[in-house]
């Protein structure tokens, strides 16, 4: 019945929906519109599979395997990249919250500087102006991390980059300024090679520490992965941004 009952819901609910009905203007097309209902079939063919987990953790996979958790990191300075914020709302110390895969990356970087005691580095922008006052994600992160235990004095942010290539061109001067040269590098699993190859471009050498992974490795986990969620859909695009922006970094596209 369990079962019964989640395929109706991924059924009438988006994106499967979606695909449903798509795919039944394309019966009603077929003899008619011959051409016309081909491609919808194709359109809903399309929409359902990148929304089930099968599609969306074979895509996101070789991003996430690409470099392994060290179980030993070596590093100076531990640096967190940015992963998206909610800015202006409630927190039990302030206002502000991280989204999903920023706070996972907090977290890692919590628990890093727990095993390591090394200094913290945040790049995570732009800032935004709320209540009169600007307010960046790094700032948020920061003031997490201290209600955390971690020494204020031990955190330095960077607020103002926008993207993973601007994460590496600010975080420099931070690192040049206090002598420090081998950052270990915490961002989400599947990102983690657009950054690698965005520090390297400008010249700094990491450690990679991936965290926030979004493809499950065990195979109880893909119960009805052949259904369509918009979890799964979001995983989908997660990967597909990423190989984008791989290729445009790898071709030196800015932005």
């Amino acid at each position: 019945m369990f079962t019964i009952v989640k395929i109706i819901e991924s059924l009438i609910l988006p994106p499967g929906l979606f695909a449903v009905v798509v795919a039944i203007l394309g019966y009603f097309a077929y003899r008619t519109l011959r051409r016309v209902s081909i491609a919808l079939f194709l359109v809903a063919a399309i929409v359902y599979a990148s929304s089930t987990q099968i599609v969306a953790n074979a895509l996101i996979r070789p991003l996430e395997d690409a470099y392994p958790q060290p179980r030993h990191p070596y590093g100076d300075v531990i640096v967190m990249l940015g992963g998206g914020s909610v800015i202006g709302t409630p927190d039990i110390n302030g206002e502000g919250n991280l989204s999903g895969s920023a706070a996972n990356r907090l977290l890692t970087t919590a628990r890093l500087y727990e095993m390591l005691h090394l200094p913290i580095i945040i790049t995570a922008g732009p800032k935004r102006m709320v209540h009169g006052q600007n307010q960046s994600e790094a700032q948020i992160a920061k003031r997490e991390l201290v209600s955390l235990g971690i020494p204020r004095g031990l955190i330095y942010t960077e607020n103002n980059s926008r993207n993973t290539e601007e994460n590496a061109e600010f975080t420099h001067p931070i690192l040049k300024a206090h002598h420090l040269r081998h950052p270990i590098l915490v961002t989400s699993a599947f990102h983690m090679s657009r950054a690698v190859l965005d520090f390297e471009h400008d010249g700094i050498d990491v450690t990679p520490f991936p965290t926030d992974y979004q493809a499950s490795t065990t195979s109880g986990s893909y119960q009805l992965a052949y259904l369509p969620s918009t979890t799964a859909l979001d995983v989908t695009e997660l990967a597909l941004k990423e190989y984008v922006g791989w290729v445009a970094t790898k071709l030196g596209v800015k932005g």
